[in-house]
């Protein structure tokens, strides 16, 4: 058959928009179906990129080959590192955004990519041969075939939003939902269910009194997500600080019975770990005030996003709220908070390539997943495109590990629990964040994306100087020998550190105290500072760490490269627990590793399973044994 396209991908969100970038980068002929092409790459919620957990999966789609960090890098607002003073294991970047020139960038950017066509439509239903994709309809009725088809569909799917007790089909605010697309899944065997999430109000800057409020600045000089080089160096916006008070919990209290979700209306599961201002007040009562953060939207607008203040209110209780606040007495609400509900697909019903597991070729990304961010949907984006590339040329799938990536982790989690609200990534998922630390994102990942042909010559080329570097530098360290002496006495007063002996330079910087910067100052790498001294540094001091971490890695892996067979039907195994069966027959992992990691599942399940797979093993070796002498007896 003729296809006209070889990958579609519907929705031009963060997650469309990574999978659209790796498919067409790949070589396929790709189409980027969107409702509105003017709003790709829309930063509907905070416009900001990063944080805890988030600066990790942008960095690693950088390394791989995406797209996000560039586009946060060339219109950033303010990059600011998080966490700085904790260990470079939990260390962040966070960028806040111009959200304008971000969505303005990636459009030009998908229009600039060869193999790649835009087209604004409205799906309605998908075309099938047998158990496979083949194809879209679109909402007037034209219809598109391909090999395979992306679905990122962000919270459109029968989308609903709330302010009060008023509400309005939209996908958010101003956009018409995808309606009637659900029911066509559902009808090709799909499981839905509803999540909710929800974005705070935002403020006119002007009528802000800024007086009194907490400065947060940006860093100087700024760091990237992306180590391409040529970045711009932009003048930094502050964000500021402001506190609930008393006033503002009182209000909330005595308007509580006007919240759709407190007064039974929405029933959808909300993010735990981003919850809106009510629920704060109502599950951390015994704080006195929360920190909310006015944080600017662009530079040629004056709204400001009043972060950490997500409410489904209604208008005039969202308008006392704001007055409530120290700096914000006199504020004008631009546009109201409000919370979106909508139909997702539970991920479990997906492999880890992000294809479905009962329609070959029909992928899935993003908030439609169940997930809740920009930086997981690009993440699940970019698998899901790589894999729909891959599937379409004919290809061995390409697939990432926990122990590889952020993204595996995410993947992972999403694919083998029955996650039930909108998951959000954190550093504490990873069980290995020791090794997945976001300075070395590029290392682990960009030799992978430039196997399956993501990375060009040009990235491929920068990305092999820096290691180059970063090898001769610890080759140098290591082979240097210092002596004691007075000029190493003065650098590590403030250390608390001395040198008694002959030490390499090493030796000295695997001491707890002492910071590569006093060695490049004493004994320095070059006439320029050496650029890449976290991710050395990193490696150097906490080596012992690394090598069991590495350890537990590999321990982890063997029971990952175990393979379950398909057709297993774990109800017929009656010494595993009867949860075990279930979830085990819901979610059918591919690995043992898969199935260990799947909740409900017990280690004592696991050696079950390992007992089973021992004698299936013999059972087959004893039966080939038969069938070789039943042939010697026969000759």
């Amino acid at each position: 058959m003729s296809y006209d396209y070889d990958v579609i991908v519907i929705g031009g969100g963060h997650a469309g928009i990574e999978a659209a970038n790796a498919a067409a980068k790949l070589g396929c002929r790709t189409l980027m179906l969107a409702v509105n092409l003017d709003t790709i790459g829309a930063m509907p919620c905070n416009p900001a990129v990063g944080g805890p957990g988030k600066s990790h999966l942008t960095k690693e789609v950088d390394a791989l080959g995406g797209v996000m960090g560039i586009a946060a890098d060339a219109t950033y607002l303010q990059m600011r590192t998080l966490n700085s003073s904790r260990g470079t294991a939990v260390q962040s970047l966070r960028a806040q955004s111009d959200k304008r020139q971000y969505s303005g960038w990636m459009k030009r950017y998908m229009e600039s990519l060869p193999h790649l066509s835009l087209k604004q439509g409205m799906v309605k239903g998908f075309l099938t041969e047998g158990d496979r994709i083949a194809g879209v309809e679109l909402g007037f009725g034209e219809r598109l075939s391909a090999r395979a088809v992306v679905l990122c569909a962000g919270t459109f799917l029968e989308g609903t939003i709330w302010i009060g007790r008023e509400t309005s089909p939209a996908g958010r605010a101003g956009e018409f939902p995808a309606v009637g697309l659900s029911g066509y899944l559902k009808a090709l065997g799909f499981r839905l269910d509803r999540l909710k999430t929800g974005t705070p109000p935002r403020i006119d800057g002007r009528t802000i009194d800024y007086s009194n409020l907490l400065v947060v600045p940006g860093d100087e000089p700024p760091s990237f997500f992306s180590f391409l080089d040529n970045r711009p160096v932009l003048e930094q916006v502050p964000c500021h600080q402001t506190r609930t008070t008393e006033k503002t919990h009182e209000v909330i209290r005595e308007n509580l019975h006007e919240s759709p979700m407190y007064s039974g209306m929405i029933h959808a599961r909300g993010p735990r770990y981003c919850p809106s201002i009510e629920d704060k007040i109502v599950r951390f009562a015994e704080k006195e005030s929360h920190s909310l953060f006015l944080e600017p939207e662009g530079r040629s607008t004056y709204e400001v996003y009043l972060q950490g203040c997500s409410t489904s209110l209604p208008m005039r209780v969202q308008q006392e709220i704001v007055h409530s606040l120290p700096g914000l007495e006199n504020a004008v609400m631009i546009r109201p908070a409000y919370a979106v509900e909508y139909d997702y697909l539970p991920a479990i019903q997906f492999q880890h390539t992000l294809m479905a597991k009962e329609l070959e070729g029909f992928f899935a990304a993003g908030q439609m997943l169940g997930t809740s961010g920009y930086e997981e949907a690009a993440a699940q984006g970019i698998v899901a495109g790589i894999n729909a590339a891959l599937y379409a040329q004919g290809r061995e799938p390409f697939i990432l590990s926990r122990s590889s990536s952020y993204v595996g982790t995410l993947v992972d989690d999403l694919v083998s629990k029955e996650i039930g609200e909108p998951y959000r990534m954190m550093t504490s998922r990873s069980e290995y964040r020791l090794l997945l630390r976001q300075d070395n994102a590029d290392a682990r990942l960009t030799p992978l994306g430039r196997e399956i042909g993501l990375v060009d010559d040009y990235r491929w080329n920068l990305f092999s100087t820096k290691q180059d570097e970063i090898r001769n530098e610890k080759t140098r360290l290591r082979l240097t020998r210092i002596q004691p002496g007075k000029e190493w006495d003065e650098a590590l007063v403030e250390c608390q550190e001395q040198i008694k002996q002959s030490v390499t330079l090493e030796e000295l910087l695997r001491r707890p105290r002492v910071p590569y910067s006093v060695i490049e100052k004493v004994c320095p790498s070059g006439s320029e500072p050496f650029t890449w001294w976290l991710e050395m540094e990193t490696d150097i001091k906490y080596a012992g760490y690394i090598e069991r971490q590495k350890a537990q890695v590999a321990q982890a892996e063997k029971f990952d490269g175990v393979k379950l067979p398909v057709e297993l039907d774990f109800s017929l195994l009656e010494n595993l627990s009867k949860e075990a069966r279930e979830k085990l027959n819901c979610i059918r992992p591919e690995t043992l590793g898969q199935a260990a990691r799947i909740g409900g599942v017990s280690p004592a399940d696991v050696s079950v399973l390992l007992v089973w797979l021992e004698a299936k093993r013999r059972t087959e070796r004893f039966a080939v044994a038969g069938k070789v002498a039943t042939a010697n007896l026969s000759q």
